[in-house]
């Protein structure tokens, strides 16, 4: 087993970032790979202008690419000032407003998983009334994305980086997917694995694939130090990749890694030609 063995999707909102938007589905596709997935493109902008969604549309089916992720609006990300749906007031209204927007968006085309981002404490706020936010609007956003025939993600951040994300290790992440899935009752809550975050945070990553691998829906991937590209740093990715595949996760692995100081199209040498196309 190992790379080769995997079906990887690669992010279009960290690699391929030097170019405009609208060009990274079609450089996606010239670098070998069948299949992307995207942060909330429009930091600013929950509900964007139409032209906007179809011309990322366009972009994406002209490119030949398929997505298979995407995230609800969460503000600026990268960075530590991102979330929106445990904040109350302006933030929330805006994940709210969002909600049907990118499930329609993800619905046309036949993205299959949305993410939604916790968000951080906020000074001033009781944490509990944050949390109670928090799961009104996971649960909004579980039912919306049952709507289109999708999974909702729910994702451990790390500590160092979002030192105000309350959801910064694998068992947190898991009690809010069951705390979502029990008031919806639909089950369709998951667990976003995201080994770089989840390293950061010093949890013991084969644990952590044995434990929670049944209730995964996504996996990402970066190199630590540095969150680089396999390779560049000193995780193990390829031996813990086998390990979710004997496990039985059958589902993506995103590439959610930083190019360096190289073009993105040059940050694949790791991973050979042929095991780009999703299969």
């Amino acid at each position: 087993m190992g790379f080769t063995d995997q079906r990887f999707n690669v992010n279009l909102s960290i690699l391929f970032t030097e170019l405009p938007l609208l060009e990274r589905p079609a450089a996606a596709a010239a670098a070998g790979f069948t299949a992307v997935e995207l942060w909330w493109p429009w930091v600013d902008a929950p509900t964007p202008e139409q032209a906007e969604l179809d011309a990322l549309k366009k972009a994406i089916e002209d490119a030949g690419v398929q997505l298979t992720g995407l995230n609800f609006y969460a503000g600026q990300l990268p960075g530590p000032d991102r979330g929106a749906l445990s904040i109350p007031g302006e933030e929330s209204d805006k994940f709210r407003a969002n909600l049907k927007v990118a499930a329609d968006f993800a619905e046309s085309l036949g993205c299959k998983a949305l993410n939604a981002l916790y968000g951080n404490r906020v000074d001033g706020v009781d944490p509990a009334e944050q949390d109670k936010l928090a799961l009104e609007n996971l649960a909004l956003a579980a039912k919306e994305a049952d709507r289109v025939g999708a999974i909702l993600l729910i994702e451990a951040l790390n500590a160092p980086e979002s030192p105000k994300c309350p959801i910064v290790s694998a068992p947190k992440a898991i009690e809010i997917v069951d705390a979502v899935n029990a008031a919806t009752g639909l089950g369709n809550a998951k667990f976003l694995m995201d080994l770089y975050h989840l390293s950061m945070n010093g949890e013991d990553l084969p644990e952590v694939i044995e434990k929670y691998t049944a209730k995964t829906g996504h996996v990402q991937i970066a190199d630590n130090p540095g969150r680089g590209a396999p390779g560049t740093g000193d995780l193990p990715l390829e031996s813990l990749l086998d390990q979710l595949s004997k496990a039985g996760y059958e589902g993506f692995v995103g590439l959610e890694y930083k190019p360096g100081d190289k073009p993105s199209a040059e940050a694949f040498g790791w991973l050979p030609a042929e095991a780009r196309a999703a299969r």
